[in-house]
């Protein structure tokens, strides 16, 4: 699939999204990176500010199977991967998968399950796999997680771990709509649900074609460099206990190879770097001291951008 019909695709569902989601352009965007390079999102924000239904927006744009499951304190690991159950008519033991077995996974407020529950999700967030009873099995093509949480009520939630955290390729913040953006929303709303009449426009054989394709974007070793000095520059801070991972610097170039590609080039700019910096790794830090809690780590990743200098080449071989 050539970059144009993946640019072109992705302004499709975005468009298509955005007869639900009013305002809210750049997190269907990351949504589509996510998608397209195989990674997982993290939905963060107050209840009520649309997390849920973009989700359920997103998928219904695309040809994919969707499901969702609650996150509850008493979910058990069984109730996401499936169990072997004896079947007396057949005399033998089958398997019922759950939920995971799926192109998207909608795991509504992930922070309420129990560590165990959520570390269930590891394995098949890393490895499109999963094991049940010695025995692994693969999980549909494409396969996606959006997870939602609330960051304001702690009571009956289980913080995700760093290790569930560095997972996932974006953490992303909805933010409230602006009062123009609230009107066309009640408006919207008014007489009809817009979700019940979303149409598919993308098929699974697309995403895949796109997941083939994009890794072929050009990226040049000065900025490649960028990248790692800015990746390096977390691990180095007296604020920062936990840097980026090697994980989190090649979720780094992969989101910045499909930004690039969105748009319209096949070669990737320290802008794209700079524009996939904080949904990338901003949630992958852990910090220390005052700056834990009164600091912010989106901060801190401005500061590291605005210290680097950025490749004085990157200018001459982008023309």
């Amino acid at each position: 699939m050539s970059f144009q019909v993946i640019k072109l695709l992705a302004e499709q569902v975005k468009r298509n999204v955005g007869e639900v989601i009013i305002g809210k352009e750049n997190v269907i965007d990351l949504l589509l990176i996510g998608l397209i390079t195989s990674g997982h999102v993290l939905l963060e924000d107050v209840p009520g500010t649309g997390k849920t239904m973009l989700a359920k927006s997103f998928a219904k744009s695309l040809s994919l199977s969707f499901k969702r499951i609650q996150f509850t304190p008493d979910l058990l690991p069984s109730d996401l991967s499936g169990i072997y159950f004896y079947n007396q008519k057949e005399s033998e033991f089958q398997f019922r998968p759950g939920p995971v077995f799926t192109n998207l996974l909608l795991a509504d407020e992930i922070n309420r399950a129990t560590p165990r529950t959520q570390s269930s999700l590891l394995e098949c967030m890393e490895e499109k796999q999963v094991s049940v009873d010695g025995e692994t099995k693969l999980l549909d093509r494409p396969f996606m997680v959006i997870a939602t949480q609330n960051p304001v009520e702690h009571q009956g939630t289980f913080p995700l771990p760093e290790a569930q955290l560095d997972r996932f390729l974006f953490k992303i913040k909805m933010g409230y709509p602006s009062t123009e953006e609230g009107l066309q929303l009640l408006k919207r709303f008014k007489d009809q649900d817009p979700l019940k009449t979303l149409l598919p426009i993308a098929s699974a054989d697309e995403i895949e074609a796109a997941q083939a394709s994009y890794v072929h974007v050009r990226m040049e070793d000065d900025v490649m460099g960028y990248l790692l000095e800015i990746v390096e520059e977390t691990r180095k801070r007296e604020d920062v206990s936990i840097g980026v991972s090697p994980r989190g610097s090649q979720a780094l170039l992969r989101a910045s190879q499909v930004h690039a590609i969105f748009q319209g080039r096949d070669f990737v700019t320290p802008d794209d770097i700079k524009a996939m910096a904080k949904p990338v790794l901003a949630h992958r830090l852990s910090l220390r001291g005052i700056a834990r809690s009164q600091g912010s780590a989106e901060t801190i990743i401005d500061e590291i951008i605005r210290q680097i200098n950025v490749p004085a080449e990157a200018d001459l071989w982008a023309r």
